[in-house]
C-alpha cells in the first residue's frame, strides 16, 4: 500500500452536524477509513486538526508529515523533513501553515507552509528536546516546552522568543480556553503550576502538587505523564499518564474529581522528555519506542474523555459525573477498534475521532448504532 493511501471501499458517511449532540453519537463511533503507514515500524508520533475541523495533520516517525482531508476522507498532501526529522505539528490559526519540533540535528522549532512546503520562518533557541508546543486559542502566539529546562513563549510573526521561564524539567504545557491562563506540568516534580499569561514574568499565581494523587492511584511512580488539557468550559484539568489511568481536576482548586481507570494500561510511547537514542543523529534505533503526545482527548463539549485502553480499541469516560467516594471512574464504553490507540484527536467542528498507532484510523458514528 502507497504511503498515506487509504484501504479500499467507499468513503464514510458525512460526519454528524456540529449541532448533533456528543451524547447522542458517542457510543456509535466506529473506524469509518484507515490508512496505513506503508512502512514497517513507522509509527505517528501526533496529530492536530485545524480550527475548521477539515484538515489533520500527523508527525511520524519516518520523518514526515502527512495532512489529511476529514471532509472526503482523504489523504491530501504528504510533506517530508528528512533532515530534521519532525514531532509535534500543530496548525496554526491560518490551516495553509504549520509549526513542528526537529527530533534531529538542532532542537529549533519550524513554521511550515504546507501550500508550497517552504519554511516561513524558524524559531531558535532550545537546547535540548522540544516536549511540547501549544498555540494560543486566540492570537498567534504559541508556546513550547524542552528539556532544557525552559518553557518559551513565542509570536508567529518574530523569530525570537518574547519570554521564558525557567523551570525543572516543565515537559507539559497548554492555555485555558479564554487564553489568560498558562499551565505549565513537570512530572518530576509532580507539580502543575498556573500562570497570569499577562503576568508570567511574575510568580504563579497557583500550584497543584499531585504527589499524594499518584501515591494514591498509581503507588508514587512518577514521570509518566504525557499531556495536560483543560476542557473547554475552562473549569477542568486532565493530566493524562501513561499508567493504569488519568486525572480530571477542578481547574480552579487543583481537587481531584475523577481517576479515570483503564485496566489495559499503558500506550506503550515514550514519555515527554525521555530522549530516544536517535535524538540528534540522522537514524534513529529502529527498535527505540516511538514518542508520543499522550494518548486521550477532551470531546468539544468537555463531557467526555476518549483515550486508548492500552489494547485494542479506545475507552470513553463520562467525566461530567459527579465524583464517588474514591474517585474512581470506570469507562463507560469500550470502542472496539483495530489496533491500539496511542494518538487520539476530537474534530474540534464535526463528529469524527482521529486515533493511530502505525496507522491512522478516522472514526465516525455508525448510524446503525445511534440512539
Amino acid at each position: 500500500m502507497a504511503t498515506g493511501s487509504a484501504t479500499p471501499g467507499p468513503p464514510p458517511p458525512p460526519a454528524g452536524p456540529p449541532t448533533q449532540k456528543v451524547s447522542d453519537v458517542i457510543s456509535s463511533f466506529r473506524p469509518a477509513r484507515r490508512f496505513k503507514s506503508g512502512g514497517s515500524g513507522t509509527s505517528v508520533t501526533s496529530l492536530d486538526f485545524d480550527d475548521t475541523g477539515e484538515l489533520a495533520i500527523v508527525a511520524r516517525d519516518d520523518d514526515t508529515l502527512q495532512v489529511y482531508n476529514c471532509k472526503e476522507g482523504k489523504h491530501a498532501k504528504e510533506l517530508k523533513s528528512q533532515k530534521y526529522g519532525a514531532h509535534l505539528a500543530r496548525f496554526s490559526h491560518h490551516a495553509q501553515s504549520i509549526i513542528y519540533a526537529s527530533t534531529k540535528v538542532d532542537d529549533g522549532l519550524r513554521f511550515l507552509s504546507t501550500h508550497d512546503n517552504t519554511y516561513i520562518r524558524y524559531f531558535k533557541g532550545h537546547e535540548d528536546t522540544v516536549t511540547s508546543i501549544a498555540l494560543c486559542p486566540s492570537s498567534d502566539t504559541f508556546i513550547s516546552c524542552s528539556a532544557d529546562n525552559t518553557v518559551r513563549l513565542w509570536n508567529l510573526q518574530s523569530p525570537n522568543h518574547t519570554g521564558r521561564l525557567n523551570l525543572h524539567k516543565p515537559y507539559l504545557a497548554t492555555y485555558d480556553p479564554s487564553a489568560t491562563v498558562i499551565a505549565v506540568a513537570s512530572a518530576d516534580t509532580q507539580t502543575i503550576v498556573l500562570y497570569d499569561v499577562r503576568n508570567y514574568d511574575k510568580p504563579p499565581f497557583a500550584t497543584f502538587d499531585l504527589q499524594d494523587l499518584e501515591q494514591r492511584f498509581l503507588g508514587g511512580r512518577k514521570g509518566q505523564w504525557t499531556k495536560i488539557e483543560f476542557t473547554n468550559d475552562g473549569k477542568s484539568l486532565v493530566v493524562a499518564t501513561n499508567d493504569t489511568g488519568h486525572f480530571v481536576l477542578d481547574a480552579f482548586s487543583g481537587d481531584i474529581t475523577h481517576f479515570c481507570y483503564r485496566k489495559g494500561g499503558p500506550s506503550g510511547r515514550l514519555t515527554p522528555g525521555t530522549t530516544s537514542p536517535g535524538h540528534n543523529s540522522h537514524k534513529a534505533n529502529g527498535n527505540t519506542p516511538a514518542a508520543g503526545q499522550g494518548d486521550v482527548c477532551v470531546t468539544p463539549d468537555g463531557q467526555y474523555l476518549i483515550g486508548g485502553s492500552g489494547e485494542d480499541g479506545l475507552l470513553v469516560w463520562d467525566i461530567s459525573k459527579p465524583p464517588t467516594h474514591n474517585h474512581v471512574l470506570e469507562p463507560m464504553e469500550k470502542l472496539p477498534g483495530h489496533g491500539r490507540a496511542a494518538v487520539v484527536g476530537y474534530n474540534p467542528r464535526t463528529n469524527l475521532l482521529a486515533s493511530a498507532d502505525r496507522d491512522l484510523f478516522l472514526w465516525q458514528p455508525d448510524p446503525d448504532l445511534m440512539i
